[in-house]
């Protein structure tokens, strides 16, 4: 039933569910599909929090549940339904605006910009980098490393044979 809880759920009381599985939440429009709120945090973890939640919204984002155009809910929102602290969830948030994926608008909330095959590549690219330093590689290694196994792209021009 749209806008109750069954026992155990995570869904927040805010939150409306479509009947396409979808939660709608009441601030701005906001949707996210409910496997986000099945998400669990690892506090024991090497990976801080805001990492966790970061990479969560990514890969809803990579995978379609989030795509271009659609807002995110709230962070007070995200924060209860995961159990962390709201600021946890901006820093994510933060980070994902920084990588292009969201965008902060005043008085539309957070905006998802990026697309599944961006949001994929950085996930990856993450993956890659967090190999390496746990290797004991810097950045600026494995960039030299991509750049020496590379080679161009080779680029189309309109209508040019």
């Amino acid at each position: 039933m749209a806008g109750t809880n069954a026992p155990g759920s995570r869904q927040p009381s805010s939150c409306n569910r479509r009947s396409d599985g979808l939660f709608t939440g009441p601030h701005y429009g906001s949707i996210v599909s409910s496997t986000m709120y099945l998400v669990e945090v690892d506090r024991t973890g090497p990976i801080p929090l805001h990492d966790q939640v970061a990479a969560d919204i990514r890969r809803a984002i990579a995978e379609g549940e989030a795509v271009p155009g659609d807002r995110l809910p709230l962070a007070k929102d995200i924060a209860a339904v995961l159990g962390v602290n709201k600021n946890t969830v901006l820093r994510a948030m933060h980070i994902l605006r920084d990588e292009g994926l969201v965008e902060f608008r005043r008085g539309r909330g957070i905006t998802v910009i990026g697309t599944p095959k961006q949001s994929a590549m950085l996930v990856k690219v993450k993956e890659l980098v967090d190999f390496a330093q746990h290797h004991g590689y810097q950045t600026d290694e494995v960039i030299e490393m991509i750049r020496g196994h590379s080679s161009p792209i080779p680029r189309t021009q309109g209508g040019a044979a």
